[in-house]
C-alpha cells in the first residue's frame, strides 16, 4: 500500500460495477476522474442474490471488463472504502489497459467472502443501468448524507 503519510499519494482504482456510471462517481467524488478502459484477468464478475451491485473474485481463465479511475486522492479513496464497506477488501491487483495492453498496478475492491453462496451467474452493467441505476443513485445520496453528518453514536 502507498504510504498514507504522504498526502500527495495518488491511486488508480479499477471499477467494474456501479462505479462505471459517471453519475455515481460524481455523487461520491464531486468530479469525474480521468479513466481508461481496462481488463482484470483471472477474475469473474458475479451477481449477488438480493443485491443490485456485483462482486469480483478470482476465477481461472475468466476476465472482467471495467475501467481504471486515475489520480484518486487519499480522501477520495477513503470515501470509496466506506462506500464499498466491509463486504469488499481493497487489494492491489494487475490490470491490462485495453488501449495499450500496458499492465498497471491498481486498487480493486474484491468480494471478501470467497465461498459466498449468494454469488451466481454474471452481472450485467447495461441491465443494471436500465433497471436499478435510479434506485441505486437514491441509495448513494443517502449514504453521502450519513457520511457528512457528525457521528451521532457515543457522543456525550
Amino acid at each position: 500500500m502507498a504510504s498514507a503519510s504522504n498526502p500527495q499519494s495518488l491511486f488508480n482504482v479499477f471499477v467494474y460495477g456501479s462505479l462505471l456510471a459517471d453519475d455515481v462517481v460524481i455523487a461520491l467524488l464531486k468530479r469525474v476522474p480521468s479513466s481508461s478502459p481496462a481488463i482484470i484477468h483471472n477474475f469473474h464478475r458475479f451477481s449477488i442474490k438480493g443485491r443490485v451491485y456485483p462482486a469480483i473474485l478470482p476465477v481461472e481463465n475468466k476476465k472482467v471488463n471495467g475501467k481504471v479511475l486515475s489520480g484518486i486522492t487519499i480522501p477520495e479513496l477513503d470515501i470509496l472504502d466506506k462506500f464499498e464497506d466491509v463486504e469488499y477488501e481493497r487489494k492491489t491487483v494487475d490490470v491490462s489497459l485495453t488501449d495499450s495492453s500496458d499492465t498497471l498496478m491498481v486498487e480493486a475492491y474484491i468480494w471478501a467472502d470467497q465461498s459466498d453462496p449468494n454469488l451466481f451467474g454474471e452481472w450485467d452493467f447495461e441491465e443494471w443501468e436500465r433497471l436499478h441505476k435510479q434506485s441505486f443513485m437514491k441509495m448513494t445520496m443517502e449514504f453521502l448524507e450519513e457520511l457528512e453528518q457528525p457521528n451521532q453514536s457515543g457522543s456525550i
